[in-house]
């Protein structure tokens, strides 16, 4: 009888189961609401059928003594038909059973079934069956295609101390609408803000609510040059226009509050649901929506900490129809289809923080792509990090002037992963003209990789300081560009930066804003950095900004942000000229591409000690770790390094000699 009891309750079960999936899938006869509307909501997710401590377990799903054909309970009726018991047994222990997944003594089994919700092809096409094997794991139930990512996936459950009976999944928080079947949210927190992550996150082609760890860096440096706009004036209208998880917006309203007025914008329904559900994780109330005691299924709860807006729009639209102080863009590829909806209607003096992750024709990987985004022709130089960020601010450059605005770069940083600019934008038809002429092409020797920015009616082979072009056979100078000619980075916004960084303990940047501090002075001196230095005046296009050191003065510094009018602003602007010379150099050298062959070169850091003290202006730089950014030509650069190079081969010609001479008979 007992037997009997435990076979109707697993084929109940599997009835049930089997009952959500044709629900899931707008297919199947209309469920009976007989005992699943009475039942409670449970905190805990019920485990699988598939996930079984012994291979009895397994074969109980389906009576294996009665007569007539029986169906598979994995598998589904096209995949594997219905067959006799001996040979539903053996497929059960060879294909299922074999291949199982131990967590603590329970066997996480294969599984056919249609659990996991992936999303249509290009064509329109669901997946196809071979795609549909899978594991569910027996902590937080997520559907895992490969044995090898499950086994990773349950060592994670393991570090971060979450077992069956310790580890609840997303019921925890109460939700508008429960999760797909077979998927489990996991929590992740980054920034002392909690988002909920699909189990296919990492995968953009597979998820909506795509997410990558890996653009931590960047999440931090959007972050602090929003904290420094805030200082300036506020309440700001800030827009994060591609969602996702909505973790950076959340971020904003979480920790600046009361100064910014955060819109989250995604064009997928599953992205905006996910925010909402985030918002609720991180008390933050959605805009419009309900809250405490008006929100089903909630209980009294504390008083919510911000309010952001969520809405299910397309970035471009959003941006012609609203104004906003704060801009993100961070599409998953290229940005430049978003720049012109982007400077539309921008508030003057508002900052444009833009993220491109579009690598392969940023960092001249597919040439035909860059010309045809970006109307740029580049090649693969040493300096291609600096190269793919200045061909990005023209770009910008020129999206804002065919707006009437003009740009002011504050920061520019590029990555292994993403190529990150900020910009501040400034209306008028004078700024757009100047913006625009800093756009210019660049002359390349392709042997020597010397490299110099073309003037207006300047002939290239008259332009390179190289003597390649006459010496060596064919043509050996190229043109690249047009690329921004002008500064990459604000000096007095970056030291806000790493104050604001250090105000809200964000340890992980503060060594690249450090470093960005030094390479925009190009100086290696640590001084200028934590320095008690007076006060100092950061001009950016007419915008004077007294910068201060400590943090006293800081607070009792004007921050207007406005713009000096009239004869002021003019005479700002031609004091600024004569210090034009202060600017960072353009573009750096790699001190292992110039190496000399058969000599070993110095130290990084001495090398830099002694083309300071040849005179030169010189710095390191983030985009390449042996990159030396100075003002000197490639030739001088090559003397120093050539002067202060060792031959490799002194010590060994002196043991040979020595041995030799030992060996000469009496």
């Amino acid at each position: 009888e007992m037997a009997e009891l435990t076979e109707e309750a697993v084929a109940q079960l599997h009835q049930e189961d089997s009952d959500i999936k044709r629900d899931d899938e707008d297919e199947g006869a209309p469920v009976e609401a007989a005992d699943g509307d009475s039942k409670p909501p449970t905190t805990a997710v019920e485990r699988h059928i598939s996930i079984q401590t012994k291979v009895e377990g397994l074969e109980m799903l389906v009576d294996l003594n009665g007569a007539g054909r029986k169906s598979c309970p994995l598998c589904p009726e096209e995949k594997f038909k219905a067959c006799y018991s001996h040979k539903l047994r053996r497929h059960l222990q060879n294909l299922h059973w074999k291949v199982y997944v131990e967590f603590e003594g329970h066997k996480m089994c294969i599984c056919h079934l249609p659990c996991r919700n992936l999303k249509p092809s290009l064509g329109g096409d669901q997946a196809s069956g071979r795609h549909m094997a899978h594991y569910h794991c027996v902590v937080c139930s997520v559907t895992i295609a490969r044995k090898t990512d499950m086994v990773s996936h349950l060592k994670r459950h393991v570090n971060k101390g979450e077992t069956e009976a310790s580890y609840s999944s997303s019921s925890d928080v109460a939700l508008n609408e429960p999760a797909p079947l077979g998927q489990a949210y996991e929590i992740m927190k980054e920034l002392g803000t909690n988002v909920q992550l699909l189990p296919n996150h990492t995968t953009p082609q597979k998820s909506d609510t795509y997410f990558s760890r890996k653009m931590k860096t960047n999440r931090q440096l959007v972050f602090c040059s929003l904290a420094v706009l805030a200082e300036e004036r506020n309440p700001l209208e800030c827009l994060d226009a591609f969602g996702a998880t909505g973790i950076m917006g959340l971020q904003w309203a979480k920790h600046l509050r009361d100064s910014v007025r955060v819109t989250i914008t995604d064009i997928s329904d599953t992205c905006v649901k996910m925010i909402k559900e985030n918002c609720e994780l991180n008390n933050i109330q959605v805009d419009g929506g309900p809250w405490g005691p008006d929100r089903p299924g909630a209980e009294a709860e504390k008083t919510p900490i911000a309010t952001v807006e969520v809405a299910m729009m397309d970035a471009n639209v959003i941006m012609h129809l609203r104004s906003f102080d704060y801009i993100h863009l961070d599409p998953f590829g290229t940005t430049v289809n978003y720049l012109d909806a982007a400077f539309r209607n921008v508030r003057n003096l508002g900052i444009i923080s833009v993220t491109s992750t579009d690598t392969g024709s940023l960092y001249a990987k597919s040439p035909n792509v860059t010309l045809r985004h970006y109307g740029c022709h580049i090649v693969r130089t040493e300096y291609y990090k600096e190269l793919a960020a200045r061909m990005l601010v023209a770009s910008v450059s020129r999206a804002a002037a065919r707006c009437n605005k003009g740009i002011e770069v504050l920061l520019t940083v590029a990555l292994e992963h993403f190529v990150l600019v900020v910009v501040r934008v400034l209306r008028g038809s004078t700024q757009a003209d100047e913006s625009a002429k800093k756009l210019r092409k660049l002359v390349h020797c392709q042997w020597c990789e010397a490299r110099v920015f073309l003037k207006l009616g300047n002939m290239v082979d008259d332009t390179l300081p190289c003597d390649c072009q006459g010496s060596l056979p064919g043509k050996t100078a190229v043109q690249l560009g047009p690329l921004w000619f002008g500064p990459l980075f604000n000096t007095g916004f970056l030291r806000k930066m790493l104050s604001a960084a250090v105000k809200h303990s964000m340890d992980d940047i503060q060594p690249l804003v450090k470093t960005l501090i030094c390479e925009s002075e190009c100086t290696t001196l640590k001084s200028l950095v934590h320095g008690s230095s007076a006060l100092t005046n950061q001009v950016e296009c007419g915008v004077v900004i007294k910068t201060l050191q400590s943090g006293e003065e800081a607070r009792l510094a004007d921050l207007s942000g406005k713009r000096k009018s009239g004869e002021e602003s003019g005479n700002v602007l031609k004091k600024l000229k004569p210090d034009a010379s202060l600017e960072h150099p353009p573009f750096y050298y790699s001190i292992h591409r110039h190496s000399i062959k058969g000599m070993n070169m110095p130290k990084l850091n001495k090398f830099l000690q002694y083309l300071t003290e040849a005179g030169f202006r010189v710095s390191r730089t983030h985009f390449d770790p042996t990159g030396v950014r100075t003002d000197a030509t490639l030739q001088q650069f090559k003397s120093v390094l050539t002067k202060y190079s060792v031959p490799t081969f002194t010590n060994t010609a002196t043991s040979t000699q020595t041995s030799v001479s030992s060996e000469k008979p009496v």
